[in-house]
C-alpha cells in the first residue's frame, strides 16, 4: 500500500469486489412538506427509506469477491561495506553478488465474467519497489479455493488491471453500473478483504461525487464515500442497491492510516471502458498537451484581478510539445478545454486525457487578462514512468550516493557509475539547451576510475569510443563492445555545464 499525503495523508487502500445479481432493499420513499407562513421550509422525509437489512444484497454479491494476493523477487545489494573503501575488495573475492528476496501484496478485486476475469486495482499486482519482478498472482474465492492468475493487461495511469483465473470453471460475476446517476446521500455497499480479514461488508452512503484529491493525473476524479475502507480493500467494488458495481475502491483520506469515514472509489464510468480495452489487449491511447498546471485558487485569483476561481494555470510549458506548438505559454490560465469548462470536477488533464491522440481541440486561455483562443493537436501521453522522469527535478550540486537497482547494472560494475536519460527538465536544471544529446551521471562511485578521473554528478557523456549515446542503451552497447574486446578503457566525450566537452578515458572494471 502506497502512502500519498493529502493534507493529513491519502493512502492508498486495497479492497475486494464482489458478484452480482439486482436487488433493492427498503420501502419507497415518501414526502412530507411543512409550510410556516411566509418562511418555506420544503423537508423531504423518508418514509422508509433505510434498509431494513444487507443481508440479501450481501448474499447476492459476495460469492463475486475475491481476494489477490501476489509473490515477487526483489534483488537486493549483498555488500556490507558497500560505501566504504572496502567496497571493491568485497566484490573482487564474490560476495558482492546480489542476493534475492521474497516480497508479497495483498489486496482485493470482483469477477467480471463467468469465464474469470476479474477487475482490481494496478498497485495490487504491481510491485511497488522497481527492482522487483512480480512472480505469480493467485486469487482466492470466498470459499478458499485458491486459483493460479494471469496478468492480462494493467494501466498505472488509472491504476486499473484486469487478471484472468486459469480455469475453465464458470464463476459468479457482478457487472458495471452507472456512476453517473449516483447521487449524494445514496447508499452504497463495500466488499473487500481489510487487514486480511476476508469477506468484510461495510456500508455507507455517498458523500460526494467527482471528488478531486488534489494529488493531480489524469484521473484525479473519484466518488467519494464513508462506507469503511482500510488497507488490504484496494481493487475492490463498491456496489449501489441494485447491486451493480459504481466504484472500484482505491484510496483513503486518514491521518492515522486507517479509515476516518473519507474513502475514494475509481467510478464506473471512468473504469469500464479502460477494463474493456486491457480486457481484449487493446492499447490505451490518451491525449496529452505537455504543460504542468495549478489550479487557480483564491489567492491566485486575487492577484491576476480574476473576479472569480476559474480554469488552471499553466506554470510551465515544455519545450516542443504540443501544447508549445499550439502556441500556449506559461502564465496562460486554461479556462476551457474541447468547449468544456475547466473546473475542479473537471480538470485539464481529465478531459484532455478522454481524447484520442492527434485531435484538434481548441482551447481558450486568459492572457495577461485578455482571453485568447487557439487550436492544439493533441500528441501521445508518456507512459506514469516517463512523466514522473519528466516532473522531476535534478540537482547536479547534490552528492547522491550509489543506489542499488536504479541504474544499468552493466554500466555501474564496468564504468563505477549511475547514468539516466536526459530530458528537458534535466537539461533545464543542467541550463543546458533541451536538444541537448546525451546521458546525464546520476552518481559516481568514489573508489572507482571515474571518480578518480573527475566525473562527478551532472556531468553529460556525449559520446563513447567516438560513437553518439543519445540513450543509456547507446551508452551500454559501446561499454559491452569495449568488453568484448577486451579493452581496459572506453574513451568518454563529457560536457560540464561551465566547460567546453573533453575527452576521458575511464578504465573498465574487470
Amino acid at each position: 500500500m502506497n502512502n500519498v499525503r493529502y493534507v493529513y495523508g491519502l493512502s492508498s487502500a486495497l479492497l475486494v469486489g464482489g458478484a452480482a445479481i439486482s436487488l433493492i432493499t427498503g420501502s419507497p420513499l415518501g414526502a412530507q412538506v411543512a409550510q410556516n407562513d411566509d418562511s418555506v421550509m420544503n423537508r423531504v422525509v423518508p418514509v422508509a427509506g433505510a434498509p431494513a437489512s444487507f443481508a440479501d444484497l450481501t448474499a447476492q454479491l459476495q460469492p463475486a469477491v475475491v481476494n489477490i494476493s501476489t509473490r515477487q523477487r526483489v534483488e537486493v545489494a549483498n555488500n556490507p561495506f558497500a560505501g566504504t573503501p572496502f567496497a571493491e575488495l568485497f566484490n573482487r573475492r564474490g560476495g558482492g553478488q546480489p542476493q534475492t528476496r521474497e516480497a508479497q501484496s495483498l489486496g482485493s478485486g470482483f469477477i467480471i465474467s463467468a469465464d474469470g476475469y476479474v477487475v482490481t486495482n494496478n498497485h495490487v499486482i504491481s510491485p511497488p519497489d522497481t527492482r522487483a519482478k512480480l512472480e505469480s498472482i493467485t486469487v482466492t474465492l470466498p470459499d478458499g479455493t485458491e486459483y493460479e492468475a494471469d496478468l492480462v493487461g494493467a494501466d498505472a495511469a488509472s491504476d486499473l488491471a484486469v487478471l484472468k483465473i486459469r480455469s475453465t470453471k464458470t464463476f459468479p460475476f457482478v457487472k458495471f453500473g452507472d456512476s453517473s446517476a449516483a447521487r449524494v446521500g445514496d447508499w452504497v455497499v463495500a466488499i473487500g478483504n481489510p487487514f486480511g480479514l476476508g469477506g468484510t461488508v461495510t456500508s455507507g452512503i455517498i458523500s460526494a461525487v467527482y471528488r478531486n484529491t488534489g494529488q493531480g493525473g489524469a484521473y484525479d476524479r473519484y466518488l467519494q464515500t464513508d462506507a469503511s475502507i482500510n488497507r488490504g480493500n484496494s481493487g475492490g467494488p463498491l456496489f449501489d442497491m441494485r447491486g451493480n458495481v459504481i466504484g472500484i475502491n482505491n484510496a483513503i483520506f486518514s491521518p492515522s492510516g486507517g479509515s476516518v469515514g473519507i474513502g475514494f472509489a475509481i467510478p464506473a464510468e471512468i473504469a469500464a471502458p479502460i477494463v474493456e480495452k486491457l480486457r481484449s489487449g487493446q492499447e490505451i491511447q490518451r491525449g496529452y498537451l505537455g504543460v504542468r498546471l495549478q489550479p487557480v485558487d483564491e489567492d491566485l485569483a486575487l492577484s491576476l484581478g480574476l473576479p472569480k476561481k476559474r480554469g488552471e494555470l499553466a506554470q510551465v510549458v515544455e519545450d516542443g510539445s504540443p501544447a508549445s506548438k499550439g502556441g500556449l505559454k506559461s502564465g496562460d490560465i486554461l479556462t476551457r478545454v474541447n468547449g468544456k469548462d475547466v473546473t475542479s470536477e473537471q480538470t485539464v488533464s481529465f478531459l484532455v486525457a478522454n481524447i484520442q491522440p492527434g485531435t484538434t481541440i481548441p482551447v481558450e486561455v486568459l492572457r495577461e487578462g485578455k482571453p485568447v483562443k487557439l487550436n492544439v493537436t493533441l500528441g501521445k501521453r508518456p507512459s506514469e514512468a516517463e512523466l514522473q522522469a519528466q516532473a522531476q527535478t535534478f540537482d547536479p550540486e547534490s552528492e547522491e550516493p550509489m543506489a542499488p537497482g536504479t541504474s544499468d547494472s552493466t554500466i555501474e560494475q564496468k564504468l563505477g557509475m549511475q547514468v539516466m536519460p536526459m530530458n528537458a527538465a534535466v537539461a533545464r536544471s543542467l541550463g543546458i539547451p533541451a536538444d541537448t544529446q546525451g546521458v546525464v551521471i546520476a552518481a559516481v562511485d568514489p573508489n572507482g576510475d571515474a571518480a578518480r578521473k573527475g566525473l562527478r554528478r551532472g556531468d553529460i557523456i556525449l559520446s563513447a569510443n567516438y560513437q553518439p549515446t543519445a540513450s543509456v542503451e547507446a551508452l551500454l552497447a559501446q561499454v559491452n563492445a569495449a568488453v568484448a574486446e577486451n579493452r581496459e578503457a572506453i574513451l568518454l566525450r563529457v560536457q560540464r555545464r561551465t566547460t567546453p566537452p573533453a575527452f576521458i578515458a575511464v578504465r573498465i572494471t574487470k
